[in-house]
């Protein structure tokens, strides 16, 4: 029975190919780019999406996968194509990232044809010459290992009926929208130009969810915080990383901040999502290893604590690794506002609420800061790096928008100043190491963003500033061909070291990353960008400043000394505590004198 016999001509005329369904799902979330690598199993959904969507390729999958983890930062959402299995396998690390980090990254593979799937062995598959039965669920299986939501889309079931492989791919999709977590959809190539059912898309990605129903009694949960918020005198918002993917409630914290005049410090992952240069932005708080003028404040002055936001567990780097000296984790009065619904529709409601409650506004005054200036004739290295671009930053009101790697580089960072980005986000790493190198993929999707912004308004000049060691350089460097094909702009502070240094618990060889013979100037030139080794700190400036004018990529060469008296403050910090839990005396001692501990 054809689909003409069984709901008429007209039906028939109007259903669409999945491929088409697949292309107006992606739109509705807002995805006008994918990230992928071709290959034979994936050329017919390259067919039906490359009219309408932006096929970026990558240089390998690992790498289109930890772009898509950007994108799902910067623009909500995350899509990574790849062919089968050869494909999608090395996408796991950055699946693992999605996971760890809470981000919406949509992970299609093609597959095999229906028909193809029996038992004969295809050369994508992963098949012991011994084997009595081809496995075709390998790739499911994997990204079902690391928790996420997988699929296999099928086909027509029933003569003279479509399919319902483009409902299912919406339902999955909003799944990861919903939920914040990456999803994995194989995708059989005999499906892509197949009829599917035609789905009727809700007006707008905020009507995805069923119903309107969200915890109840915030009426009583508003007035509670209305009561305590009377009684203080100095309170504080405590801001976490669920936040970062829901625009609107982000501007309702700050709507009532600034109404009511209400200092907020974020979590170490929250780091990035507001504008440190605001009055009322005390940076990001993480105890003892908290280098802004807001620590004080935070923990001598404030006397009521609204927690939005952060992680329901404990996290040992986000609430000072542990150490007893994080003040908010043990503040009493404190309201804590996790948000369990989706899409944090339960801590919509209540700040929209809050905003209109009867609360005064409060006196609260900056605590006083003064810029660190590093001597321009000092060595520039990872102790001094953060306060010399800090100087840099605070001259120039167009934002860095900085990506460290996991490593010294991350930590370090954690001292930069952050002015808001036009992105939303103006530090963007990876806190959880769910996946290491993950910068210069990072870098390449905020530079086409940048590049974008750019063309609309003329007057946002951003900078994308990679923060990364020559470690992390050496295995994702391939990356920066695409840097010269979307003809964007970026600066790479290289740290050389010529070790992988954090972590480092020997002499041994697998230690050593690099050769003293290296030439890294080489490599720049020949993706048609510009370098230079600087040693002090004035070189450091003038060159950044040059650079940062400059179009294409720009390198600044660091000579990293691997010793305590040039690592950064937190990095020490960390150092001394670790030290002082294994028992070393001296490290107790001074651990002690610093956190107050007897």
């Amino acid at each position: 029975m054809s689909y003409e016999m069984n709901f008429g001509k007209e039906y028939n005329e109007k259903l669409p190919s999945l491929g088409d369904t697949i292309t107006k799902v992606i739109q509705f979330f807002g995805g006008k780019h994918i990230y992928g690598v071709g290959g034979d199993f994936a050329a017919n959904i390259i067919a039906a999406l490359d009219a309408d969507i932006d096929i970026c390729p990558s240089s390998n999958e690992m790498h289109a996968g930890f772009s898509a983890c950007a994108q799902a930062e910067i623009d909500g959402m995350g899509f990574c194509l790849t062919t089968y299995m050869v494909g999608s396998l090395p996408c796991t690390s950055a699946a693992a990232l999605a996971v760890t980090e809470g981000l919406p990254v949509v992970f299609i593979s093609g597959a095999p044809a229906e028909s193809e799937v029996n038992q004969l062995a295809i050369h994508h598959t992963i098949h012991p010459n011994g084997s009595w039965k081809a496995e075709y669920d390998n790739a499911l299986e994997a990204f079902s290992a690391l928790g996420m939501r997988v699929e296999r889309l099928q086909g027509q079931r029933l003569a003279g009926h479509p399919n319902l492989a483009g409902q299912r791919f919406y339902q999955i999709v909003a799944e990861a929208y919903k939920n914040k977590q990456p999803v994995f959809i194989e995708i059989p190539r005999d499906q892509v130009f197949a009829k599917t059912q035609p789905i009727q898309l809700p007006s707008s990605v905020d009507n995805i969810c069923c119903g309107s129903n969200v915890l109840g009694g915030s009426e009583l949960v508003v007035a509670n915080i209305v009561t305590k918020l009377k009684q203080a005198q100095k309170p504080l918002l405590y801001i976490g990383d669920r936040l970062k993917h829901n625009t609107y409630l982000k501007q309702l914290i700050i709507d009532f901040a600034n109404k009511f005049t209400i200092p907020y410090a974020t979590t170490w992952f929250a780091k990035g999502l507001f504008d440190e240069y605001a009055p009322l932005c005390l940076g990001a708080y993480n105890g003892v290893f908290t280098q802004t003028v807001g620590r004080d404040y935070i923990e001598q002055e404030v006397d009521y604590v609204i927690d939005v936001a952060t992680s329901i567990f404990s996290q040992d780097c986000n609430i000072a690794f542990a150490t007893g000296t994080h003040k908010i984790e043990t503040f009493e009065n404190k309201t804590l506002l996790k948000g369990g619904s989706l899409l944090e529709k339960d801590l919509i409601e209540i700040f929209e609420k809050l905003l209109n409650s009867d609360i005064a506004v409060f006196a609260f005054e900056p605590p006083t800061e003064e810029l660190a200036l590093v001597p321009t004739s000092e060595e520039i290295d990872f102790n001094n790096l953060a306060a010399t671009l800090n100087e840099l930053q605070a001259d120039e009101q167009n934002p860095f928008v900085y990506l460290p790697e996991v490593g010294n580089s991350y930590f370090t960072s954690y001292s930069l100043k952050i002015r808001q980005s036009a992105l939303g986000r103006a530090w963007l790493t990876n806190p959880w190491y769910g996946a290491m190198g993950t910068a210069l993929p990072y870098a390449r999707v905020v530079a086409q963003r940048i590049k974008e912004q750019s063309i609309a308004d003329v007057n946002k000049q951003e900078r994308a500033v990679v923060i990364i060691g020559d470690g992390g350089f050496h295995f994702q460097l391939n990356e920066l061909i695409h840097f010269l094909k979307d003809k964007t702009d970026v600066t790479i502070i290289y740290m050389r070291n010529n070790i992988f240094h954090l972590g480092k618990s020997g002499n041994g060889k697998i230690y050593h990353c690099n050769d003293n013979d290296f030439d890294v100037h080489h490599i720049i030139s020949a993706y048609q960008g510009q370098s230079k080794t600087c040693t002090t700190v004035g070189d450091f400036k003038e060159c950044f400043t040059y650079f940062s004018q400059m179009s294409g990529i720009s390198l600044i060469e660091i000579l990293a000394e691997p010793v305590e008296e040039k690592q950064c403050h937190e990095l020490k910090l960390l150092n001394l505590y670790i030290k002082s839990k294994n028992g070393q005396a001296d490290a107790l001692m001074k651990w002690q004198e610093l956190t107050q501990v007897i």
